[in-house]
């Protein structure tokens, strides 16, 4: 019997993902929600159309924590996505007016107050509801679950990101490997320490000009550091095409928090709530730290938080209060150095007021 999963957001990745799953055969059940423009209804059908799954639109507001317990109550999947977000991350890119470069220029982070709000509702109904299956969030998983635990909030793992590089360095070794004339049936274990600032170096094939900022690549059992496989990939330019591999990315990590699934060793996000992303084993429905022996906790979630500051992000205090980094403060000084202030969860909506009033200006 296949598994009941409801994806909050169905945007462009969310469809993604959605389509994956229903594809896998591991799903019988599958429920899309969000703000979808009229077009949920036909997503569903076309869905259903194609797969031997039942697919199916609910329309929600993923602000408002009550409808999302209503949902959850009425549909008791086995696991919750979390991919709605108030804007896209890709909502700079083709913008050359002058707010969207400082916004660019000033890293993700100060976006926070679009990917916070809906995924702090998602989680608090979940908490008052007590649900126990997890809920995968595909939302800046690399910060906002740092924030989230400051409240006992934090999701089960994230999405993309490390596990986006993770399979750029898979396709490497293959690529290696035809070159070499050798057997690729069975590919060495990949483990990767790596973040979302990561992403579009790894992308776009460009390795950073110190050594010492790649992501952080460990082939094999015995953990052989090989950072240069993360950068040979086909140069892709940034855009939301990055979607695709976004949820190719994200579906062995879902597949593997199913009821009976296997055991799959991975990257991912977020796990333990922990800044940026690392290798785990994922069994049993739970998700288990993986790292090599020649790889330390702490040095990587000291690695994690200086890649941050690329990002914008200085720290998190343990408040939950995100603290900006110069940078980031710098770029947005002459547009307003108010979208820099230290943010908390309860001044998210009115700094995402703030940010759009800029945007739409």
């Amino acid at each position: 019997m296949g598994a009941r999963v409801l994806i909050i957001g169905a945007g462009d990745a969310g469809q993604k993902i959605a389509d994956g799953l229903a594809r896998s055969g591991k799903v019988d059940q599958l429920i899309l929600s969000g703000l979808c423009q009229g077009r949920g209804p036909d997503i569903a059908g076309m869905l259903t159309s194609c797969y031997d799954c039942k697919v199916r639109f609910i329309e929600l507001d993923g602000t408002q924590q009550e409808k999302i317990e209503q949902l959850l109550r009425m549909q008791k999947p086995d696991l919750v996505i979390q991919s709605a977000s108030l804007l896209s991350p890709w909502a700079m890119y083709g913008r050359t007016d002058a707010i969207a470069k400082a916004l660019s220029q000033a890293g993700l982070g100060v976006q926070l107050p679009a990917q916070l709000p809906i995924l702090t509702a998602v989680m608090k109904a979940v908490r008052e509801l007590d649900f126990r299956g997890p809920v995968a969030n595909l939302s800046y998983p690399d910060i906002t679950h740092v924030i989230l635990d400051r409240f006992g909030l934090a999701p089960t793992i994230g999405l993309g990101n490390v596990s986006i590089s993770h399979l750029r360095v898979r396709a490497a070794l293959r690529n290696k490997m035809m070159r070499e004339d050798s057997s690729f049936d069975r590919l060495p274990l990949v483990r990767l320490v790596g973040h979302h600032n990561h992403v579009y170096g790894v992308m776009e094939a460009q390795a950073p000009d110190d050594p010492n900022d790649s992501c952080r690549v460990y082939i094999g059992e015995e953990g052989q550091r090989a950072d240069e496989l993360a950068y040979q990939g086909f140069p892709i330019t940034p855009g939301i095409d990055y979607n695709i591999i976004t949820a190719a990315a994200a579906l062995p990590v879902l597949l593997a928090l199913l009821p009976g699934a296997e055991t799959l060793r991975f990257s991912a996000p977020a796990p333990r709530a922990l800044p940026g992303g690392y290798p785990v084993m994922i069994r049993e429905g739970k998700v288990h730290l993986d790292l090599p022996k020649n790889a330390k906790l702490q040095e990587a979630v000291d690695f994690h938080w200086r890649i941050s500051r690329q990002d914008g992000i200085e720290t998190v205090t343990e408040d939950g209060t995100i603290m900006f980094s110069e940078k980031a403060k710098r770029a947005v000084a002459r547009i307003n150095p108010a979208l820099c202030e230290p943010l908390t969860l309860e001044e998210c909506m009115p700094r995402y007021q703030l940010l759009m009033r800029h945007l739409n200006a």
